[in-house]
Formats: structure tokens, C-alpha cells, sequence
């Protein structure tokens, strides 16, 4: 967390526009003080941490909330990327789905996942498990510094 700017930084990896304003809503909403970054893809995703292209001076997520399924490089490739680079591997990575497959589940944690969530179907329930995140992740887990 920056000392000027008291909010925590999370990163959305998401390529479903609804979804995505889902989650912004219920992450403007958090009593906690954020601002929610969101790329569409893996490959942005990476970019984002790296700092690359246009996304140079992106600031350093403290939480990562990042699908499985998204187009190009997959959400499992971007977990596995990002628990490989050492500048990030402490950083909290909950993986949101739509898959329920004991095998996404069992190899998201594999990946070292710090929690996975399906997603519900019903907005009223992905909204509350939204919630239950943001309140879980920003206001009651202890995210590590830098």
C-alpha cells in the first residue's frame, strides 16, 4: 500500500463485461478503501504485473482475482506465471470461476491459489459472494507489503 494512497490495489483478470462491472460495483461498495484495475485477458494480465506496453507505472496489485477460462493464455498459465515470478508470489490470488470441476479446483490450488470461488448464476448470489470477498480479502486477511 502506498503511504499517499491508502487504498488497496486489486487487480480483476475478467473477459466477461458483466462479470467485471459485477465486481466493480461490489468492490465500490467494500468499506475497505480500493481501486480496482481490470484486464480482459492473460496476456494483459502479465503485462499489467510486468508493468509493460501501456501499462507501464500500473500500480503493484495486493490482491489478484483472476478467471480460468479467458480467451489466448488461460487463467491456469497466468497462475502458473505469476506463482513462478518471486516478485509476486506472495501476492493473494483468488481464482473466480465458472467452473466447478474438481479438477479446475483441485489444480487451481496446485497452482498455489489462495482461494477459489465458483461463480453463482444467480446476480443477487454473485453479488453477496462478491461481497464476502471484498469484506474477507480488504478487511479481515492481512495482504503482505511489497
Amino acid at each position: 500500500m502506498n503511504p499517499k494512497d491508502p487504498r488497496v490495489e486489486v487487480l480483476l483478470v475478467e473477459d466477461n463485461l458483466a462479470d467485471g462491472r459485477l465486481t466493480q460495483e461490489a468492490f465500490a461498495d467494500a468499506s475497505i478503501p480500493n481501486r480496482l484495475s481490470v484486464v480482459a485477458d492473460g496476456v494483459s494480465a502479465l503485462a499489467f504485473l510486468g508493468g509493460k506496453g501501456r501499462y507501464a507505472g500500473a500500480p503493484r496489485p495486493a490482491l489478484i482475482i483472476l478467471d480460468l477460462n479467458l480467451p489466448g493464455m488461460d487463467g491456469r498459465q497466468v497462475l502458473a506465471d505469476i506463482r513462478s515470478d518471486a516478485s509476486f508470489a506472495r501476492v493473494p490470488v483468488v481464482v473466480l470461476s465458472t467452473s466447478a470441476l474438481d479438477a479446475d479446483i483441485t489444480q487451481a490450488y496446485g497452482l498455489h491459489a489462495n482461494c477459489y470461488i465458483v461463480k453463482p448464476f444467480d446476480v443477487d448470489d454473485f453479488k453477496a459472494a462478491l461481497r464476502a470477498l471484498s469484506d474477507f480479502w480488504l478487511g479481515v486477511a492481512e495482504l503482505p507489503e511489497r
